[in-house]
């Protein structure tokens, strides 16, 4: 009598071949919105203000220094737990999943971070606070990136990353308008985009199944293992360190020409009276034609099998933007730049994320290497601010802040190109 074989033995390590469903993909973009609205909020509107209020005296160019170096400091942490949460969730062996605890951990310290911020009395305060909300921001966003190549085909790849960009545009605006209709304060405003977090990211972590990893199959530990896989070698996974390379400096230029958008209204336009407002109506330009750029172009790429002539335009769309804001700063060139920027910017986002996942070295590490990659969306939002601020305060207005931006969405469309793995 003959005895069947038996059946393979699971391992999380393997390339997703089942596509995921409407419900996954839309608690995917429900936890999106909820992290990206509790980054982003703080970003555009609550942290200015708050550091303004502290810093601006006499000179409004103080208070861009300070948010630069404020912004820095966080970019700093954020270098060293993106991989390392990537990393250790690669090893996590707990009956809830790989992923899952880094994301609820990431959750709990970002929300309670922010709750945190809308205390402080000082610009230290405000600092070491806002740091500890981004190293929460990178744990949950690592584990969550990480979904992308453990459970998502790469025929499908394109259009789940949208839903990574899509709530970004969407999350801004609507933790914006929240604010301010409700008339809320600053430490209001903390607590509500806090409180939309873990609300939000929620159901992705009850609904979604997340692969337990045997102990048996747990990598092998070496001490500075850590450390030194941190490393991935450009000689050996070239693909990997060109999109690197592409993703950090596209993400630069349009930090560059985001990141300061308040002050470049109070102080470049000189619309004080109107400023918040105006923030909204630009904010909310840029979301629409993100979110249809992202969703859009995200399908194409899926369609076609290309990512690489979307990630190339999209680049060059951003410094478009930028170059508008040079030569003409005025409000309503700021509104067709608005449109640029989102369709540059939103194609970007779903179609670069899939490119990253299809040049990763090493299936077994995805945790770890996705993370490194997504220092180069962090880093940049972080850094540039105060490099953005030094640009402002040298030149004494915001001709030089964009066209830096757009030379660096350039350069990052050009890096792209010696790309050879994926078309």
């Amino acid at each position: 009598m003959s005895t069947l074989p038996p059946p393979p033995a699971f391992t999380p390590f393997a390339e997703p071949t089942r596509r995921v469903s409407a419900r996954w993909i839309a608690l995917f973009a429900t936890a999106w919105l909820g992290i990206w609205m509790a980054q982003l909020t703080p970003v555009q509107l609550l942290l200015p203000q708050e550091i303004d209020a502290l810093a601006s005296g006499d000179d409004w160019t103080q208070s861009v220094v300070a948010f630069g170096i404020i912004s820095a400091i966080a970019g700093a942490c954020a270098l060293i737990v993106f991989p390392l949460t990537g990393a250790l969730s690669d090893r996590t062996t707990s009956r809830f999943g790989r992923r899952k605890p880094w994301i609820l951990a990431g959750t709990l310290v970002f929300a309670g971070s922010l709750v945190a911020l809308g205390l402080q009395t000082s610009l230290v305060g405000i600092g070491v606070a806002w740091a500890l909300a981004i190293s929460g921001f990178c744990m949950a966003s690592a584990g969550i990136t990480a979904t992308i190549a453990d459970q998502v085909p790469v025929e499908q790849r394109g259009f789940v990353s949208a839903w990574v960009s899509a709530p970004q545009a969407i999350g801004t605006v609507l933790g914006i308008v929240l604010v301010l209709i409700l008339g809320l304060g600053l430490l209001g405003g903390y607590v509500l985009v806090a409180g939309l977090l873990v609300v939000l990211v929620l159901p992705f972590l009850l609904g979604v199944r997340d692969e337990a990893l045997p102990r048996i199959l747990r990598p092998k530990f070496r001490p500075g293992m850590l450390v030194t896989g941190l490393w991935i070698s450009p000689r050996k996974h070239p693909d990997f360190a060109w999109t690197l390379v592409s993703r950090v400096l596209v993400n630069i230029g349009n930090a560059l020409g985001t990141t300061l958008l308040l002050y470049f209204i109070l102080y470049g336009l000189g619309r004080t009276e109107t400023a918040e407002d105006d923030l909204l109506l630009l904010t909310a330009v840029y979301l629409v034609f993100f979110t249809a750029a992202a969703l859009g172009f995200g399908r194409l790429s899926d369609r076609f099998g290309q990512r690489k002539p979307f990630v190339y335009v999209a680049a060059y769309l951003q410094a478009i933007a930028a170059l508008l804001l040079a030569i003409a700063p005025d409000y309503t060139i700021a509104m067709v730049a608005a449109a640029f920027l989102g369709i540059g910017y939103g194609s970007f986002m779903a179609v670069d994320q899939a490119l990253a996942t299809q040049v990763l070295p090493d299936r077994h590490t995805r945790g770890k290497d996705l993370g490194i990659m997504n220092v180069a969306l962090a880093v940049p939002q972080a850094v540039a601010p105060l490099l953005g601020a030094l640009l402002v305060a040298a030149a004494g207005g915001f001709t030089a802040l964009f066209i830096a931006s757009a030379v660096a969405a350039t350069l990052g469309g050009l890096a792209v190109l010696p790309v050879r793995s994926v078309r």
